[in-house]
């Protein structure tokens, strides 16, 4: 990959000032004469951590309203409430705004006086884009608590995102004019004057503040920031050191650290800046997006992305970090993402110069996905054009636009080798044809003939082998027969034999049964006259014994009545006393 040096003019945040649009330009405008504010009639006492002012700031810090505040509608909050509030606080540095805002309207239920709740409710809408939800909420929070720090800060900061910023300022001198003693105001005033470029003014209020309250960090890094576009870089890095020697944990004040160290040549001083603010603020999207671009500085592309990725994140709207972020995309090659974030750039704020400037060295140096090579060195061509028309002076542009048209020039000729080659290749392959069909012509006549004698062969072998195969059909069938009428006379023979033997065997079989019937009757008779003579024997018993018996009987009673204890006669004997032939 070619490696070109992107544009990063205008994509480092001071402050997160970056992330506004002003209303003029210093080159265009000369800043109109500001009125006086009144000195602060405020006596000096350590102040209270300031809020910090970053696109995409943390919550509002909550809790009883700042000592110095006036004592309209101050914001107390009950214990429970306290607690309440700092669990949503939570929620929304973890990035659950549904949850956060839940709880917020909860604390805003116990405590109507809850400023700082709407104050991170506007926060809330900010990140979701709502940007007149938001307003509304940092209004409804001056409401309760004119003198809140924050609700000023971030109000301020909308108006100016949305091109407001005159309007802002006239609405804080006058906020100013009413309490001369709120800081708040004070500071905003600060950040509108510089952001309209009123410097010499934005200066004499920081001052006034510092005048007051010489230990107020906000009003040290905005004066830092006045010095800065002074470029009184020495001056800008003394008020800084001595905010970071007041609060070390300030994320705005190693920012601003990191970019006057850019401008004292330290960059490595800067880095390390930047590093810090992102560790101490990961949601302050300035100092990410500043963290980033130095990291693509120094080909770090993957970290780069990170960093960048978390800026756009924290603050949807921030476009030097969407910026940056494509130029992290296009250092790791993934060129669809890269144009998706200059493209959202583009929508934006069409005035960026660099944005054109980055998109035309994207496709320049760079393979487009579903984009033919002449097609890419075109839209690199339209873009630089595009650049130039808006203002851009870079003198490399005259040198891309040369690389372009040859890479064109190139392609083209490519393209025209490529014809070329395919047209050669097109005719050797059209006579490779012709000498195939004409070789297909050749082989098929061989083949035919080849075929035709194949087939004359194969029909005489078929024919020799019918003729054969029917003599060996017919010697098999005379054999076959001769030996069928062999078989039928050797079968009738030894039919007719077993007929003798199976009429020998009948006939010993009828001896055989007849003998064994005539031996059966004769057990039969035999077994008859046991029988006969065992009942002879029975019955010639039976009597003998009712004959003595009735003996018995004669002798024991006389021949009269009978009485009822006598026994009776014994009945004669069978057939009127007879004996029969078995009872003699």
């Amino acid at each position: 990959m070619t490696t070109r040096r992107l544009s990063l003019a205008a994509v480092l945040a001071f402050l997160g000032a970056c992330a506004t649009t002003p209303e003029t330009k210093p080159e265009e405008q000369a800043p109109a004469p500001a009125a006086e504010t009144p000195e602060v009639p405020y006596e000096a006492k350590p102040a209270p951590t300031p809020a910090p002012a970053a696109e995409a700031p943390q919550p509002a810090a909550g809790g009883v309203a700042p000592a110095e505040a006036a004592p309209v509608a101050a914001a107390g909050f009950d214990p429970v409430s306290q607690e309440r509030f700092k669990a949503a606080v939570a929620l929304q540095t973890k990035g659950d705004l549904a949850g956060a805002e839940a709880v917020y309207r909860e604390v805003i239920g116990r405590n109507d006086k809850a400023a700082y709740a709407w104050t991170n409710l506007g926060l809330l809408e900010e990140r979701r884009g709502n940007l007149g939800d938001a307003e509304s909420n940092y209004r409804k929070a001056l409401e309760l608590d004119p003198t809140q720090d924050s609700a000023w800060d971030y109000l301020t900061r909308l108006s100016c995102r949305r091109n407001r910023c005159a309007d802002m300022e006239n609405e804080l001198r006058a906020a100013i004019q009413k309490n001369p003693a709120a800081i708040g105001p004070r500071n905003a005033l600060v950040f509108t004057l510089l952001l309209q470029n009123k410097l010499p003014a934005a200066e004499s209020e920081a001052k006034k503040v510092l005048k007051a309250e010489e230990r107020d960090t906000r009003a040290m890094q905005l004066l830092a920031q006045v010095y800065f576009r002074q470029q009184k870089y020495e001056l800008a890095r003394l008020v800084l050191e001595n905010a970071r020697t007041i609060d070390a944990n300030d994320a705005l004040t190693h920012n601003a650290m990191g970019l006057v160290s850019l401008k004292l040549k330290n960059r490595t001083q800067a880095v390390e800046s930047f590093r810090q603010a992102a560790l101490l603020k990961p949601d302050y999207a300035e100092a990410r997006n500043n963290y980033g671009m130095m990291l693509n500085e120094a080909n770090d592309y993957e970290s780069a992305a990170r960093e960048l990725e978390a800026a756009v994140s924290a603050a949807p709207d921030f476009l030097p970090a969407h910026l940056n972020l494509g130029n992290a995309y296009r250092g790791l090659q993934q060129v669809d993402k890269a144009l998706a974030e200059y493209q959202r750039v583009v929508k934006d704020r069409p005035d960026l110069t660099d944005t054109y400037f980055n998109i035309a060295l994207t496709y320049l140096d760079l393979d487009v996905p579903n984009v033919d090579t002449i097609e890419r060195f075109k839209q690199a061509i339209s873009y630089f054009n595009q650049y130039t028309a808006k203002g851009g002076k870079d003198e490399r542009v005259e040198q891309y636009l040369k690389d372009a048209n040859k890479g064109i020039e190139k392609e083209e000729r490519r393209k025209e080798r490529e014809k070329k080659d395919q047209l050669k290749k097109a005719e050797a392959a059209k006579k490779a044809e012709e000498d195939a069909k004409r070789q297909a012509e050749e082989d098929a006549k061989a083949k035919a003939e080849a075929d035709a004698k194949a087939k004359a062969d194969a029909e005489a072998k078929l024919k020799a082998d019918a003729e054969a195969q029917a003599k060996a059909e017919a010697d098999a069938a005379k054999k076959k027969a001769t030996e069928d009428a062999a078989a039928a006379k050797k079968a009738e023979a030894d039919a007719k034999k077993q007929a003798a033997a199976d009429a020998k065997a009948s006939a010993a079989e009828k001896k055989r049964l007849a003998a064994e019937e005539a031996k059966a009757k004769k057990a039969a008779a035999a077994e008859a006259k046991r029988l006969a003579a065992e009942e002879a024997k029975a019955k010639k018993a039976a009597d003998a014994a009712a004959k003595k018996a009735a003996e018995a009987a004669a002798k024991k009673t006389p021949a009269s009545k009978l009485g009822d204890d006598e026994a009776a006669p014994a009945p004669p004997p069978p057939g009127g006393g007879k004996l029969g032939e078995d009872d003699k």
